[in-house]
């Protein structure tokens, strides 16, 4: 009983690192509310080191998403005939501070909260392989385009997350 309480306790204080550092991903981006990519992005700087695991496990460069996140965010501005130029330099490097208050996500943030929820009984502690798992499944959206662009195919991605994550819960 005691171990599962400390599993649970674990799994607050990864969410809630996983939580704030998807919200400074989003600051970062000119958003207040994070979304899928930045859940990925946050998972990718949790110290178990499995989302990183899995995106080595596709032969994908984690350190790369950050840039494709950016161009899809660049690529939909002026397929809409912004100029992601001159949109930039005018906001200059001017960051948003967080607000006070509750934690609020994106509609992409909370179903990955809701599927982080949904699947905690069917694994051990939570991992940054669980995130990775769930981005990978959801076919649509920024983050699924970003991995797209970067050559990384979903499924295998899904797949090795998920093996990565089932290795690191064995004694």
């Amino acid at each position: 009983m005691f171990s599962r309480i400390k599993a649970r306790f674990n799994d607050i204080g990864t969410i809630g690192t996983l939580c704030t550092g998807a919200e400074q991903h989003a600051l970062r981006d000119h958003q207040r509310e994070p979304g899928v990519e930045h859940f990925l992005l946050a998972a990718l700087d949790l110290p178990d080191g499995t989302a990183r695991q899995a995106f080595a496990a596709v032969g994908a460069d984690p350190a790369a998403l950050h840039q494709a996140i950016a161009r899809q965010y660049g690529d939909a501005l002026a397929a809409i005939g912004l100029d992601i130029a001159s949109s930039s330099s005018s906001a200059g490097s001017e960051r948003l501070a967080a607000r006070p208050g509750a934690f609020n996500a994106s509609a992409s943030g909370q179903e990955v909260m809701q599927a982080l929820a949904a699947s905690r009984s069917q694994h051990g502690p939570l991992l940054g392989a669980h995130v990775v798992a769930i981005v990978a499944g959801m076919p649509h959206g920024v983050a699924a385009r970003a991995l797209r662009a970067m050559g990384i195919d979903l499924a295998q991605l899904r797949s090795a997350a998920e093996a990565v994550a089932e290795a690191d819960a064995r004694p």
